[in-house]
């Protein structure tokens, strides 16, 4: 018997060898991708983020649109949890891989998924987001999600795991040095790129011929390894594009991976958009295309910025060309527009509504700071009075403006905020607007007055903790003068901050809550904006919404109208944290307008946006979220406090 089981067994390996030697010559491979063995994933959790970004052409313009919708039906039907986002602005990126980082906290697989625009500058990818003109460099490079903040992401949240990216993007390379450098990849990291370094990415009707060749391929029963998935997907695209796009992968893989197999009404389903074709519309369309050569691309980058009056634009034509022909007059140009603003504001600058550069997560943290170095001259200084509002809203002009603020003022130090008590009360929080994070709108509940701070906390107030060694130094670049907010704040510095005003007043100070953040903007209304539905110059520091307003840096305190509580920047000047952790909606959140924490929580909810974002960002139900121990220039504070 068991010679006859013997026999049956090498019969069956020689059927195997030859069916693999038949697939072998079917199959020539244009790009050699080196296979691992497989190791058991099968049961593991796996969570992916897909992102599809318009382009620029008409006849491409949904296709990345296309990508996204196949790519997540597509890894839905494969078990992964599936984040998906569409025309994705920097803000909504950011989210989007903030909310990927969390959700990969409970273990498994993760899977990085982008279609769209992208470009390569040295050992960097960017992934540009959605509503940035990609023939102007400048907005390109500045507002590109550099492909290291996914890297770091998803081997943060779980050092061990697989990890899983496909960029359907160009690797073009507009700047001076050849990209022949790569970056470290962490560890188990499997990458695979539409297109090698230097090169585009091309488009046919429907879907980008990469992910059109890789959704043909996940559809399909012949290949279930990911090594054997992606040495058939070059072959079909570099058959298709007459071996001008060639796809490549990096791996750091110790073992392999299988992706689950599709039933048939699964394939069914994943029908691809579009005739079912491989015709060419654009070899060249999903890259930032250099004007002829690098050489004059970069002539065409310097000659976009070069009368601009934004520092942040000479910082990303050297962030693209570090050692460029225009290196030294850039630098120079940023130092002088440092040079020339005066002491607690910032370089004065054309208004304009364009969309914003720079988002909330979009500039990296600044390090950490060390302890107090000198001690500052003075231990309380006391706040200068707020400048008068620019204007006040009228009430009359819009709904339900229910409340005026006939609460006095009151401070417990000479250096302390100044408080504002807020009444008790009801109000509904969040909105039925597209972004799931403030749905579903509930009904909330102040039970007992609580007070909060008349303005944000400034410089000044901020550094009295400073000289008393409770806080830590605030960077000297974003925090001059002394009644600007005080910003580059964390988290877990704003808790330094309520512990020792606790302990120098013997009062309860803390951040407020986000339910009594929203109540206290609101203060009373039920409108888009504290002053109503459509934005009015005057009442917010923000982008494109009316003088004062500046570039590098928020206004002082006060310098907007006061809301109908008598609260002053609420929307707009530098986002706000409050005490809660994130939860990606309000379902489940509690109704009493307490703090909705978790243990261990790393994501803490900032509010109100910052002078860098537009009006779309000052809605009152606008959240966002943020690592607790991460500094950010636009992050910054305002205290609450307990009544007895």
């Amino acid at each position: 018997m068991w010679r006859k089981f013997l026999l049956m067994c090498i019969a069956g390996a020689i059927v195997a060898l030859r069916i693999d030697a038949h697939a072998a010559v079917q199959e020539p491979l244009a790009v050699p991708i080196p296979s691992a063995p497989l190791a058991n994933h099968m049961q593991e959790r796996r969570v992916a983020l897909v992102i599809g970004n318009s382009l620029d052409g008409r006849s491409t313009r949904g296709n990345p649109l296309n990508d996204a919708q196949g790519m997540s039906a597509a890894l839905t039907a494969m078990g992964f949890d599936v984040i998906v986002r569409t025309d994705a602005n920097p803000l909504q990126m950011r989210q989007a891989i903030a909310d990927f980082r969390q959700r990969l906290r409970d273990g498994g697989i993760g899977l990085f998924y982008f279609a769209g625009h992208g470009l390569r500058l040295g050992e960097r990818t960017l992934l540009v987001p959605a509503a940035v003109d990609t023939r102007a460099p400048a907005p390109s490079v500045a507002s590109g999600i550099d492909l290291a903040t996914v890297l770091d992401a998803m081997p943060a949240a779980r050092p061990h795991g697989l990890n899983l990216m496909i960029l359907d993007t160009c690797l073009s390379n507009p700047g001076e040095v050849a990209d022949t450098a790569r970056f470290a990849l962490p560890a188990q990291t499997f990458i695979a790129y539409a297109t090698r370094p230097g090169e585009f990415a091309a488009d046919s009707v429907g879907h980008g011929i990469f992910t059109r060749a890789l959704l043909d391929t996940l559809a399909s029963a012949h290949e279930r390894d990911i090594s054997a998935i992606f040495r058939r997907v070059a072959h079909m695209v570099s058959r298709d594009t007459r071996g001008e796009q060639q796809p490549w992968v990096e791996s750091s893989l110790a073992g392999g991976f299988s992706f689950a197999a599709l039933s048939s009404a699964d394939v069914a389903r994943l029908a691809l958009s579009g005739p079912d074709s491989n015709e060419i519309l654009s070899m060249h369309s999903r890259g930032i295309m250099p004007k002829d050569s690098n050489e004059q691309y970069e002539l065409t980058f310097w000659d976009s910025i070069k009368d601009s009056n934004y520092a942040s634009d000479y910082e990303a034509y050297l962030k693209a060309y570090p050692n460029g022909r225009f290196a030294t007059l850039a630098r120079a140009r940023i130092e002088r527009l440092q040079a020339a603003a005066p002491k607690g504001e910032a370089s004065a600058a054309p208004t304009h509504a364009a969309p914003a550069r720079s988002t909330p997560a979009q500039r990296p943290p600044a390090a950490a700071s060390a302890a107090p170095s000198r001690p500052a001259p003075t231990p309380a200084p006391t706040p200068a009075a707020a400048p008068a509002p620019v204007a006040s809203a009228p009430a009359a002009a819009e709904k339900t403006v229910a409340h005026t603020s006939t609460a006095a003022e009151n401070k417990d130090c000479a250096g302390c905020p100044v408080m504002i008590t807020i009444p008790a009360g009801s109000f509904t929080m969040g909105s039925s607007t597209d972004d799931p994070s403030e749905r579903p709108p509930h009904r909330v509940s102040i039970n007992t007055p609580f007070a909060i701070g008349k303005y944000e906390v400034t410089i000044e107030q901020w550094n009295a903790c400073v000289a008393a060694n409770a806080c830590p130094h605030l960077s000297s670049e974003n925090n001059s003068g002394k009644s600007a907010p005080a910003r580059d704040i964390s988290w877990d510095d704003a808790q330094s901050y309520v512990k020792w005003l606790s302990k120098l007043t013997g009062k309860a100070y803390r951040l407020p809550t986000e339910a009594e953040w929203e109540y206290a903007d609101r203060a009373g209304t039920t409108t888009q904006y504290w002053w109503g539905d459509q934005m009015r110059k005057g009442n917010a520091n923000c982008k494109g919404c009316g003088e004062p307003w500046h570039q590098d840096g928020p206004e002082n305190v006060g310098s907007f109208a006061a809301n109908p509580y008598g609260l002053y920047d609420m929307n707009g000047s530098v986002w706000e944290w409050v005490s809660d952790c994130w939860h990606s909606s309000y379902k489940g959140a509690p109704a009493d307008g307490r703090a909705w924490d978790e243990p261990n929580c790393d994501m803490r909810v900032i509010r109100g946006g910052s002078w860098r974002e537009g009006a779309d960002y000052m809605l009152t139900s606008t959240r966002f979220k943020y690592s607790g121990s991460v500094r950010q220039s636009q992050d910054g504070m305002r205290v609450a406090k307990d009544l007895k």
